[in-house]
This record gives C-alpha cells, structure tokens and sequence, in this order.
C-alpha cells in the first residue's frame, strides 16, 4: 500500500491556516476527500460565506469541527478599540457555538485566543497581560452561556511585542486558572512551547487543571523565514521532539483531535489537496506513533 493509499490517522484535524489560500469550500472538500475527519477553521473564510452558510457547508462536509480561529487581541487600553475587540470577540464565541453544532459528533467549541501584543508606544508588559485577564474575566460568562471553551495560545517569545504577551503554558494557565476549566483553557502548540524547559511540567499542570483545550502541531527549522510568522513545517521536518510532547499530552488523559497548523508561503503555495495529503503522511510519521 503506498503512503497516499494510506488512511490518515482518526485523530488529525486539518486547520484551514495550513491551506490558507483555500476558500472554505474547497478546504472542506480536499480535507474530506483526503480522509481526514475533522478540520478547524478561521473566521475570515466563515465570514466570506457568512455564518448560516458556513455552518450548513460544514454538516454537509460530514467532517467534525475542532477549534475556531481567533479571538483575543486585548491588550489595548480602555476606548472605543478595546470595546470594539470585545465584540468582536463575542461574534466569535457565537460563531464557535455555531459551528460546533453544525459539525459531526465528537466536535468541540473551542475558540482559540491569540493575547495581543504590547500597544504602540507601550513598554508596560505586565499591564499588557492583565488587560488581557480583564477581558477574559468579562468574556467567560458569555463564553459559559455558550457553551463555548477559550483557549488561551501562548506563542513564541519573538511575538511579544506585536502578536502576544502571553508566551508560556504556564502564564497561559495561571490567566486561565481564574476561571472554570470547562469556560478557559489553553491551546498547547508545539511551535511555541517546545523550546521551554518547563513545558512538559506545564503539561501535566494542565491536565491536572483539566486544560487543555487542544493540541496543535508543526515544527521548528531554522533559518526562519524573513516574516518570522512564516516558519513553520510539515512535521518532522524540523527539531521539534513530537515523542516526549505527545506523550505528555496523552498522558493527561486528552482525547480530542490534534490539530496541524502550519504558516509557511512555500506550503501555501502548493495545491490544498496536496498539502492535506502530505500533513496526513507527515503526522502518521512524527505524532501518531506516540498516541497508543
């Protein structure tokens, strides 16, 4: 049997940022067709179709739905800016819901959060990270009636400045220790937290606090690209220790799809229905084997 003739592993979830270029159409078709089950998806395309139409494209793919992305951006002081991302964020909680309904069964309602980067002309990291507990603390009651868990994502130190301040598992958790486990949770991403020395500590806490909303996969391979936001690959084809971080995410007790995510122009540039193929057979070779 060749590798494309494959079955790709029950538990790969395709998010829509590894074919980016894709419309939400052709992203459902080639993940269904590939045999992948489940797929996240990112509010840009959902809102090209508009919600009602996105959700009903999603049932009839027969696919489950994983995460929705994102949310987030807090960090902005008080103002007509912050009031905007507030709503913004609750457009998206309601679109999560949505389509986790639409999707097949075993589908999550996970709205990942992206924290924000520091201001413009702002060096104040601390008030930065509690601006955003603030707006988490006014978003999770509606979250909770929504039946919709946030994912806080810590990234990459690099990103501090201009994408998230938040940049370890363990400031993502101490944020979402505030709240109900079931209502904030965090995304664990193996592109931002490999290199942590605390991660597979911060891994375990997380499944003792019961979370980790999902797991997320690509790799690290250096030179990075110029956009810094371009770096990631297929995995396996970089340095990231797929064994010992999937093994403790396992080891929690997390049971839910595993989501490849992958930002690189040259992936982008390839034909989706390619690129699905190829997530298939690289994650059958980097993550699958440690999920038994």
């Amino acid at each position: 049997m060749t590798r494309e003739a494959q079955t790709p592993d029950p538990r790969l979830s395709i998010n829509q940022a590894t074919i980016k270029h894709a419309d939400l159409a052709t992203a459902l078709r080639v993940t269904a067709a590939a045999g992948v089950r489940s797929i996240g998806l990112w509010r840009e395309p959902v809102n090209d179709v508009g919600l009602d139409v996105a959700a009903r494209m999603l049932r009839d793919s027969g696919l489950r739905f994983s995460t929705h992305c994102r949310g987030g951006f807090f960090t902005l002081p008080d103002g007509p800016e912050r009031r905007a991302a507030l709503d913004d964020n609750r457009r998206a909680i309601e679109e999560t819901a949505t389509l986790a309904a639409a999707g097949a069964a075993g589908s999550t309602a996970v709205l990942v959060l992206v924290a924000g980067g520091l201001p413009a002309g702002s060096r104040d990291l601390i008030g930065a990270r509690e601006r955003v507990r603030d707006a988490i603390g006014v978003l999770a009651p509606e979250a909770k009636a929504a039946g919709v868990t946030l994912a806080i994502e810590p990234l990459h130190p690099m990103y501090a400045s201009d994408r998230a301040v938040v940049s370890t598992l363990g400031q993502a958790l101490d944020i979402a220790g505030d709240f109900e486990p079931d209502v904030v949770g965090a995304a664990v991403d193996t592109f931002h937290i490999w290199w942590d020395p605390q991660v597979l500590e911060q891994i375990a806490r997380a499944g003792r606090e019961g979370r980790i909303a999902t797991y997320q996969v690509c790799d690290w391979k250096t030179p990075l690209a110029d956009d810094v936001l371009l770096s990631r690959h297929y995995t396996g084809d970089g340095v990231i220790d797929f064994a010992s971080l999937t093994r403790a995410v396992i080891a929690t007790g997390y049971d839910r799809d595993i989501e490849v995510e992958i930002f690189n122009a040259d992936i982008w540039a390839d034909a989706p229905d390619h690129v699905v193929r190829r997530t298939a057979e690289t994650f059958a070779e980097a993550v699958s084997p440690y999920l038994r």
